[in-house]
């Protein structure tokens, strides 16, 4: 039954104050301080700083997800031949990551793979050193392990449907015809999926092109990316708020491109093969 108009502003004027009280109301009080200064938006583009770290930030968001895809894929095939209730109960553990803060994440993996982690000290008894093993946590590859463990359970929720409701006697039939299992994967299965493929990757990427509080823990700010330029500019000492604010409200634009990006492709696929 269709809703009257009344009732559907009804049920929307509470998600519309929260979205203007909690997103178009901060993002204008911040575009307000960046347009106090007219040489704001100038000075940030002209620092080599900005430049290597917008550079920093688009490698760190382009190649965590796509790790993060391809090992959180794997995951749902794995889950989708579970049955129901097994199925269910590993959801849960593998979402409980996302209950926690970036920090607590970033404690645990130095707990796990510090210099004196527990995972280090495995590694030591088998014969790997433990300066090395234990130093990779701190580095740009390490941070981006660390932003995988709470990327992966985001694929993993928006591939799982995808997956369950692929038909999965089109690979039998491939299979039966000849074609090998990573054949009939890349050249069936993935075409179908491909569109919730995108939306992972622009989801995982955005949030890996903002995350901070994993990337402050593990590597302060030895690592030049954005958040931990943000960062420098508010914290004590920094003084240049308009180039902060000029800094978050790139930050924000090049997140939202890429979430946009996504939406737009997944609509258009939608699209095609409605019409």
């Amino acid at each position: 039954m269709m809703l009257s108009r009344r009732r559907f502003a009804l049920f929307t004027l509470p998600t519309l104050v929260l979205f203007c009280l909690f997103f178009v109301l901060p993002v204008a009080l911040i575009l307000g301080e960046a347009l106090s200064d007219d040489t704001a938006f100038g000075r940030v583009l002209a620092d080599p700083l900005f430049r290597r770290g917008l550079w920093g930030t688009i490698i760190l968001g382009t190649l965590t997800p796509l790790f993060s895809v391809a090992v959180g894929f794997c995951v749902t095939m794995g889950l989708h031949r579970m049955r129901t209730k097994m199925r269910t109960a590993t959801l849960f553990a593998i979402s409980l990551p996302l209950t926690f803060s970036g920090l607590i994440i970033a404690y645990g993996f130095i707990l796990g793979f510090g210099r004196a982690g527990f995972i280090t000290q495995l590694l030591a008894y088998a014969g790997f050193d433990p300066a090395v093993v234990g130093a990779l946590i701190y580095t740009p590859a390490g941070l981006g392990f660390a932003y995988s463990y709470y990327l992966i359970p985001r694929v993993i929720m928006i591939m799982l449907p995808a997956v369950q409701n692929f038909d999965m006697v089109q690979l039998s039939v491939a299979r039966s015809l000849g074609a090998g299992r990573v054949r009939t994967v890349f050249g069936i299965m993935l075409p179908q999926i491909f569109p919730s493929l995108v939306a992972s990757f622009c989801l995982t990427a955005a949030v890996a092109m903002g995350a901070y509080g994993t990337a402050l823990a593990l590597v302060g700010t030895q690592l030049n990316i954005l958040p931990l330029l943000l960062y420098s500019k508010i914290s004590e000492g920094g003084t240049d708020m308009p180039a902060a604010a000029a800094i978050s409200i790139m930050l924000m634009a090049v997140c939202c491109v890429v979430i946009v990006l996504g939406e737009w492709f997944v609509s258009s696929r939608e699209r095609r093969v409605v019409t």
